[in-house]
């Protein structure tokens, strides 16, 4: 029986995972952890991790906070031993390698910028495409409550396109906004421009549009429902027991 506790528990997709962990037969709801939790619950809530892990006993914490808080929360349960699967974006490679050197052997922290199935084909269908299309650009969407743009999605797709291809893309780039008009090309992420729309409406989609002489491909994916979200979290849960050190997507899971 696995463990778990839910950082970020009363927010919107930590209660979704607070449910699937419940409903997975090979799992234990350890706690939660969320200094704005009400006290619903029919589970011990903490409001910090130090005071989790000096109450309770979990194998692995579950991350979906806010980017200006998953950093504190691994600082204190990697050094503890504990594996950690993080969906909170907002933090660079370079500050997750930090971090997960942190960790005593044989513990892994496991990031993934998307946990649907339907997300990481996205972008594996991109890296397959990359090299064969000299232009390609980012269009990402989410609802307007999301705390940090673009998303960790739309920068893990662009660095793939980057690394795939090989090559620089022609395209105009910020050289063509006009002034007072800054931001029109969008940001450059590895030098692929990626767009970010935030709107009442939307949960999480994403497009990539690829161009070349006569010919467009656009891939997309759209995610209604934090649902979505659940089978994915539920593998990284299994998975990172047998892994160290990190891991970043959930592909090297489905794998």
């Amino acid at each position: 029986m696995i463990k778990v506790a839910v950082s970020g528990c009363a927010g919107r997709m930590g209660t979704a995972v607070v449910g699937a962990v419940n409903a997975a037969e090979d799992m234990e709801l350890a706690c939660g952890i969320d200094p704005n939790a009400k006290g619903d619950l029919d589970i011990p809530v903490y409001a910090t991790i130090a005071d989790a892990l000096a109450n309770k006993e979990f194998d692995v914490l579950v991350d979906f906070t806010q980017p200006n808080v998953v950093e504190g929360n691994l600082r204190e349960a990697l050094p503890a031993g504990v594996d950690c699967v993080v969906g909170t974006t907002g933090l660079s490679n370079e500050k997750l390698e930090e971090l997960a050197e942190l960790a005593p052997a044989g513990t892994c922290l496991f990031y993934a910028p998307n946990f649907t199935t339907g997300a990481v084909l996205m972008m594996q269908f991109a890296k397959a495409a990359a090299p064969f299309f000299p232009e390609a650009e980012v269009i990402e969407l989410h609802h307007c409550n999301k705390k940090d743009a673009p998303s960790g999605t739309a920068v893990r797709t662009a660095q793939i396109i980057a690394d795939a291809r090989g090559f620089e893309s022609a395209a105009p780039g910020k050289e063509t906004e006009m002034p007072g008009m800054e931001g029109a090309r969008g940001t450059f992420v590895d030098g692929v421009p990626v767009h970010s729309v935030r709107s009442m409406g939307f949960v999480a989609s994403q497009e990539v549009v690829f161009g070349s002489l006569g010919q467009t491909l656009t891939i997309r994916h759209d995610s209604w429902d934090r649902q979505s979200y659940m089978p994915g979290v539920l593998l990284g849960i299994r998975s990172v027991g047998e892994r160290e050190g990190l891991v970043v997507g959930l592909e090297t899971f489905m794998d």
